[in-house]
């Protein structure tokens, strides 16, 4: 059946136009089930609309904080900032996991930027519910991290210590995060440790050595061609 949508009141009056509008986009809300998963509707849209970044490769970036301090993921779990321009422990990887939620690994390092149930900033060597941050752009471009869990923001104090969750505020300025793009002394490091990390490679053959190889075994095989004519004798 079609469904008509009636433009006059009972009383013979025009509805506003915002009225309409309003019908025209309105959406019914979505139930349960796979169908509402963030996940599936952004790869069902592609690249996931507004959200440029939103399922594409990592952003590969330095996290500046208004402190003057870089964020730092350290291989032994440790979190802190440096004042290093160009610090290898300072080159992040920020994935998008979900609609405004990302993922903050050190390249270096390998282990994900964390916050636990005291708020406490750790590098975790595995991908958990703690290291998902609400990413929220402000004025000035800079960025807030806060913990997908409980609201509280990634913090490095005016000293370089990362500060305890349940102190901070989105309007500290050490919860202030400027996304540097990476320059090329942290380009060249980068491609130094993926070089390191795939090993040597190991090229094709040279035909030289097989042609070698075949020479020898037709001197071989001659070789036992003359043995045999020589015992019928």
């Amino acid at each position: 059946q079609n469904l008509t949508i009636a433009t006059k009141s009972e009383a013979g009056e025009d509805l506003p136009a915002f009225g309409l509008v309003f019908l025209l986009f309105w959406e019914a809300p979505c139930s349960r089930g796979p169908a509402c998963d963030p996940r599936r509707r952004r790869d069902a849209g592609g690249r996931g609309g507004v959200y440029e970044h939103l399922g594409g490769a990592p952003r590969r970036r330095k996290l500046y904080c208004a402190t003057k301090y870089h964020l730092q993921v350290h291989p032994s779990g440790r979190v802190d900032g440096s004042l290093e321009e160009n610090h290898q422990l300072s080159i992040m990887e920020i994935t998008a996991v979900d609609v405004g939620v990302v993922a903050i690994k050190g390249i270096f390092s390998g282990r994900y930027l964390a916050m636990n149930d005291k708020g406490r900033l750790y590098a975790s060597e595995v991908f958990n519910r703690e290291c998902e941050f609400i990413e929220r752009i402000h004025e000035l471009g800079y960025n807030t991290y806060a913990s997908a869990k409980r609201q509280w923001y990634v913090s490095i104090n005016g000293k370089g210590r990362p500060r305890r969750g349940f102190k901070t505020r989105s309007t500290d300025k050490a919860s202030l995060f400027l996304p540097r793009v990476l320059g090329n002394k942290d380009h060249e490091m980068v491609r130094r440790l993926l070089r390191e990390r795939q090993g040597p490679s190991r090229g094709p053959r040279h035909p030289a050595h097989r042609g070698g190889r075949t020479d020898r075994r037709r001197r071989r095989h001659r070789g036992g061609k003359g043995r045999g004519r020589g015992e019928e004798h």
